[in-house]
């Protein structure tokens, strides 16, 4: 593995989300380089400068809120991807594109960066979400089987499955 494709160290992370200016400078600088290939292969080549200070952004407001350090390149690799898209939306509405066609992004996702980017969208679930998705995308099992296991009501489980669902997909972004 090379220094630039390295995960931050966790402490490094960890000392960012207490709120170590001297730690949140230091991620800023390692993170740049990968945050910045990533928008290369992503966005287009207008749009790479603005995607990489939004994703630097929005490291530096709230690194505190990302729950588990070694998912913090997932995590702004979908604000990178949210940046690229949200340009490509803001382009077509100014050439008064009405049919949406041309605001699709040119993006082809591998399933190794998706199933990393459903792992971090996962990670950052609360525990009681996180455990209905499991149970029923993974394990398979039937709302009933959710409810009894987790002793709630099926209408609970039914509602609880939907706001994890709808997180997941919020996480994921727009085009997923």
């Amino acid at each position: 593995m090379t220094a630039a494709k390295a995960r931050p160290p966790a402490d490094l992370v960890v000392a960012a989300q207490a709120g170590d200016q001297r730690a949140i400078s230091e991620l800023l600088v390692i993170c740049q380089p990968d945050i910045r290939r990533y928008a290369r292969q992503t966005c287009k080549s207008q749009d790479i400068d603005d995607a990489v200070q939004d994703a630097m952004i929005v490291l530096y407001r709230q690194v505190g809120t990302l729950r588990v350090a070694a998912a913090l390149l997932s995590w702004l690799f979908a604000v990178v991807k949210r940046e690229c898209l949200r340009q490509v939306r803001l382009a077509a509405r100014f050439a008064g594109s009405s049919t949406g066609a041309e605001a699709e992004p040119d993006i082809s996702r591998p399933d190794h960066e998706l199933r990393l980017d459903i792992d971090a969208a996962l990670i950052s679930l609360p525990e009681h979400y996180r455990a209905i998705i499991i149970l029923r995308d993974i394990e398979e099992l039937t709302i009933g089987e959710i409810a009894a296991r987790l002793s709630i009501t099926e209408q609970a489980a039914k509602a609880r499955l939907h706001r994890a669902r709808t997180l997941v997909r919020e996480y994921l972004g727009p085009e997923s």
